[in-house]
């Protein structure tokens, strides 16, 4: 009996603490609130090569260093730009430096001293003509392949998004339905929903090539792009009723 009497007591103190919660404006915890998560993907062709060229020099002299990155750089991009084509072969220089090697110093207290000049610049070549990139490579005898990477255009994913974001909202509304019916609801509604895409970013290819010493046609740069995955995620909440 005495049991009966604290449990009844308990449940009053809370009836009137959730009144008094009430009665001050404070909103009540949300009942019958489940978080849920969807997505759907699709593959898709990378359409866009960016290769990377690149070639170092090293002398005594800073100016002849720099004469001779410029000259290399210079006779790369004439042959890249009777190539060029906007959106199709896009074509500009990357990083130019030249820094100074130093000996080490014989004697405590003595500054090293410089010994030569060593410097480096790269040429960028990408587009959705992978063909005409690849030839392109073979006629550029300046400059080596540093990197090639392939990635999927911002037209291409945008052609994919309006389908897997509608299957990805679709799988959200029959996850929420079947949860609701699990746990003993008959429907719900939709408190809050997010909706992103993405997809992978492009990673850069090394390509190994030795600096021929007599400057010479090379072959063409085999292409394979490969694919890439789009994914669209809906997070959001829901009231089951």
């Amino acid at each position: 009996m005495k049991c009966n009497v604290r449990a009844a007591a308990v449940a009053s103190l809370l009836g009137l603490a959730s009144f008094a919660n009430v009665a001050r404006g404070e909103t009540p915890p949300p009942q019958g609130v489940l978080g849920l998560s969807a997505n759907a993907s699709v593959e898709v062709a990378k359409d866009v090569l960016a290769v990377t060229f690149s070639t170092m020099r090293e002398g005594a002299d800073a100016n002849s260093v720099q004469a001779q990155l410029k000259q290399a750089l210079d006779a790369a991009l004439a042959e890249a730009k009777k190539a060029a084509k906007p959106g199709q072969v896009d074509v500009q220089t990357g990083n130019f430096s030249l820094y100074p090697r130093y000996a080490n110093a014989t004697s405590a207290g003595r500054a090293p001293t410089i010994t030569g000049w060593q410097g480096s610049t790269e040429l960028i070549v990408e587009g959705r003509d992978m063909t005409a990139i690849g030839q392109l490579t073979g006629r550029i005898t300046t400059m080596t392949i540093a990197r090639v990477g392939y990635r999927l255009s911002r037209e291409a994913s945008r052609r994919v998004e309006a389908d897997i974001v509608a299957e990805a909202i679709a799988a959200f509304g029959a996850k929420a339905t079947s949860y609701a019916k699990l746990f003993g609801y008959g429907g719900y509604a939709v408190r809050e929903v997010s909706v992103a895409t993405s997809e992978p970013q492009p990673g850069p290819v090394p390509v190994m090539r030795m600096q021929a010493a007599a400057a010479s046609p090379a072959d063409a740069l085999s292409v394979e792009p490969g694919r890439a995955v789009v994914t669209a995620t809906v997070n959001g909440t829901i009231q089951m009723k």
